[in-house]
């Protein structure tokens, strides 16, 4: 039977993982990103267990778990230094089936790129869903350039996840090209129109992809705060990995397996606001009087190399995560806050399930035609409306609960976080460590079967494991 073909808009964590999902299970995979080179922004990516196991259908957990970089205390506390909250990396091991790995996005985008063939990556091209296709006819997408009459530049919205930037599927770099993650830049034209039995649309938190499909739908709404990131030489003097909150703000310090430390921070600030000098001078007037290991971080930062953005948040939920042949992942579908650490993650679930179940259903083009792949039964459709039913609600609820532990983070009056300490100090005492008690349900997750690419890794525990089989 000839391969069934996809094309991934978006090379971000989520279009690179479905990509390399697909292809180890037989799919030809065409992948176009709008940007001129792969240079991954974001600085650091939280992947729990939940999306380490997901990674294992590539074989690529294991490479993840070896970049974890914290084996010791860590927790929530005040800008003075007192601690809120506190546990370990054991802690969250024994809940979750491992601990919270805190990667650099460029590592992690190699790793993915080394699980797929080269000249996969086309870079400098983007990707317009010119149809969506359906039973009858295969998904056509349009390649285009700089000069073709898009928009060119980058989507400034933030988010917790996959692209930490955006990406619109409509938006072109000058110099269209084919590339891997090992190979250099190849001149290559853009095809007229690509056919496909698959597109997944992976273009970030503005997607034009998901505006396309759902056009009455709102697009994403400002959380209420702009976030920070950078990535800075560890401290002389040692620290513990750490989230600060303080009146409508909060600090984060992690290190990361390379020696470095990844840093974010979030205001609840007024949209589309910059400083007026440079951003790291904002940070140093909003946290340069809190603790260890905060001073030491801004001194060591250059003001280019620290990333704002603002936060967006999905308003309305989509009615489905697909139309025709066409599924959006990670922050094309459900962009949220970044406070629970599960926007890449989520986009990292996406794509193992939806290579997973399209892998379950005949491959091929569209029943009767022939269209890429040749004449098929429609498997395509069943494996996508399957797709949308494993992945609403679950992301949803992700969705919902780290908005909330956002809004959180927005109190600002003294009264109001003076309660806010109260209750977590409270919550603390009574019962499990509130910082791994946030993500019960959701870093427990397993992706559907067949088994692992490299056998089961770090089952989680029992209690809360979300059923491989059934609704999520």
């Amino acid at each position: 039977m000839p391969q069934p073909r996809a094309v991934v808009i978006g090379a971000g964590i989520g279009g690179l993982t479905a990509a390399a999902a697909l292809h180890r299970h037989g799919w030809s995979v065409t992948v176009l990103e709008r940007g001129a080179a792969l240079e991954p922004v974001g600085a650091g990516i939280a992947l729990a267990p939940n999306a380490q196991r997901a990674l294992d259908v590539i074989g690529a957990g294991d490479a993840v778990r070896a970049m974890s970089a914290w084996q010791a205390d860590g927790g929530l506390r005040l800008p003075g230094g007192r601690w809120l909250s506190r546990t370990t990396s054991a802690a969250a091991a024994e809940r979750f089936g491992g601990p919270v790995v805190i990667a650099h996005r460029a590592a992690l985008v190699d790793l993915l790129l080394s699980r797929l063939p080269a000249g996969s990556v086309r870079t400098g091209v983007a990707g317009e869903i010119a149809d969506p296709g359906g039973p009858d006819r295969p998904a056509r997408v349009t390649p285009t350039a700089a000069g073709a009459g898009t928009a060119a530049g980058p989507d400034t919205g933030g988010g917790s996840g996959d692209r930490a930037g955006g990406s619109a599927a409509t938006v072109a770099v000058s110099g269209a090209a084919t590339t891997t993650g090992t190979g250099p830049a190849l001149p290559a034209a853009a095809p007229a129109a690509l056919n496909a039995d698959l597109v997944v649309a992976a273009d970030g938190i503005h997607s034009a992809a998901r505006g396309a499909l759902f056009p009455d739908t709102p697009g994403p709404r400002y959380a209420g705060f702009t976030a920070w990131r950078f990535v800075a030489p560890a401290p002389e003097q040692p620290f513990e990995p750490h989230e600060t909150w303080g009146r409508g703000c909060l600090w984060g310090t992690v290190p990361l397996h390379d020696g470095r430390v990844y840093v974010y921070a979030t205001a609840a600030v007024p949209a589309g606001g910059r400083a007026a000098d440079d951003e790291r001078a904002e940070l140093l007037r909003r946290f340069g009087g809190w603790h260890h290991p905060v001073p030491a971080l801004l001194a060591a930062v250059r003001p280019e190399d620290i990333l704002r953005n603002d936060v967006y948040a999905t308003a309305t939920a989509l009615p489905a995560y697909h139309r025709g042949r066409v599924a959006l992942v990670g922050d094309a579908a459900h962009p949220m806050t970044p406070n629970l650490g599960q926007g890449g993650c989520q986009a990292v679930e996406d794509a193992v399930v939806l290579a997973l179940l399209t892998a379950r259903e005949p491959s091929g083009g569209p029943s009767g035609t022939e269209g890429p792949g040749g004449p098929a039964p429609d498997g395509t459709a069943r494996a996508l409306a399957a797709y949308t039913e494993a992945r609403l609600d679950r992301t949803l609820d992700a969705v919902r609960r780290s908005g909330r532990v956002g809004r959180l983070t927005t109190w600002s009056s003294a009264p109001a976080c003076a309660l806010r300490t109260a209750l977590f100090a409270a919550v603390d005492k009574l019962g499990p460590r509130l910082a791994l008690r946030s993500l019960d349900g959701i870093a427990d997750w397993s992706p559907p079967g067949p088994p692992y690419a490299d056998g089961p890794r770090n089952p989680p525990a029992a209690r809360g494991r979300r059923n491989p089989g059934g609704r999520e």
